[in-house]
């Protein structure tokens, strides 16, 4: 009897050690390591639905993946810098991370523009192929490196609406003189066919359009522009997803941060990079649907699609524009090549695979 008691208080004590022994190194390495804390900038309010949020499920899946080894303070909109100013903020060092749209800094770095959306390219799908898989991150990284950025894809709005009109669009006279709040390539492409663009961020988009400022604004889509009220202020919702087919949220990091890093949480921040930009995607595609339903079933939203002329201008404007960027400027060159090669690469699979399932699907009533 003694003797297995011996045995059984023995072996209690062996297993009491051996995950003492197994702990230890977690314990000691918490204690021995300083947590990283970063403050990440944005141009979305805080916690808007799907951008907002979209920048704090990142900063979360951070520190749950470093084991709260890293935790990022996420800042809304003008909380610390202006919604446009994220791109300098991180560059400088006022904030280690961002959470914008690359489009926003066609001023400063022309190619940048290609890496939020390009009118009338790619899809989602295809743009995240070319990013993951074709080239695009690496390009990115390079262009970036010289604004001391490091970026990410870290969400997709999908393909987005065409925007908010007071005035039902029939022609492409229709559109001549109209103020629209439309930034990016697409921007400019309005601006050759008679109208005349601003940027300005979506914050500012409602009382633009209720005060007269604007008479008509992209935004993003049902999700988000159900948010904003945009339903309140037009009438009419176009669909014409030319402009944005698929359009990158983008995170930065800033260079000398993220090359002070150890490799485990450079690895950290890109795999949380990764999932939160796929998890966006599915909850664009989920809310999106629930807003739109809606807009038009509860608020009586008019959906339209532009005219054959209006579509036919805009897709040449848009070749012209980026044709004159590409000539003027050789990193935008560089970039737009892969972009274009790669959605040669992809398209045939895209038309015979998804686009026509979606074609026989809405044939037969599916």
């Amino acid at each position: 009897m003694q003797r297995r008691l011996f045995l059984k208080n023995s072996l209690k004590t062996l297993g009491a050690g051996a995950a003492g022994v197994t702990a230890a190194p977690f314990v000691s390495t918490a204690k021995a390591q300083d947590t990283i804390t970063w403050n990440m900038v944005t141009s979305w309010p805080q916690n808007f639905p799907a951008l907002g949020t979209g920048a704090s499920d990142f900063a979360r899946r951070i520190e749950q993946m470093s084991g709260g080894r890293m935790r990022i303070r996420v800042h809304g909109a003008g909380e610390l810098v202006p919604a446009l100013e994220v791109f300098d903020a991180v560059s400088a060092g006022t904030a280690e991370m961002g959470h914008s749209a690359s489009y926003y800094w066609r001023g400063k770095v022309a190619a940048a523009q290609f890496f939020t959306a390009v009118p009338f390219g790619m899809n989602t799908t295809e743009t995240n192929a070319w990013l993951y898989h074709g080239g695009g991150q690496e390009l990115w990284d390079e262009v970036y490196a010289a604004h001391n950025l490091k970026p990410f894809p870290v969400g997709n709005t999908g393909t987005q609406m065409a925007g908010w009109f007071k005035q039902e669009i029939d022609s492409l006279e229709d559109m001549q003189g109209l103020k629209l709040r439309l930034p990016g390539l697409a921007g400019e492409a309005m601006n050759r066919i008679g109208v005349t663009t601003v940027n300005m961020p979506g914050g500012e988009i409602f009382t633009s359009m209720q005060t007269g400022v604007l008479d008509a604004a992209d935004w993003v889509g049902p999700y988000n522009d159900l948010a904003f009220g945009l339903h309140q202020v037009a009438d009419y919702y176009y669909t014409s997803a030319w402009n944005e087919p698929s359009a990158i949220l983008e995170g930065t990091v800033n260079l000398e941060a993220w090359q002070a890093l150890p490799d485990d949480l450079k690895a950290v921040v890109s795999e949380a990079a990764r999932a939160s930009n796929l998890a966006m995607i599915s909850e664009f595609a989920y809310r999106n649907a629930e807003a739109l339903e809606t807009l038009v079933d509860e608020h009586g939203v008019q959906l339209r699609t532009f005219p054959e002329d209006v579509m036919t201008a805009l897709y040449q404007a848009s070749q012209e524009v980026i044709a004159e960027q590409v000539d003027d400027d050789p990193e935008s060159k560089r970039v737009y090549d892969s972009y274009v090669a790669f959605q040669k690469l992809v398209r045939p699979f895209s038309d015979v695979g998804e686009f026509a399932y979606l074609k026989a699907r809405e044939a037969v009533g599916a």
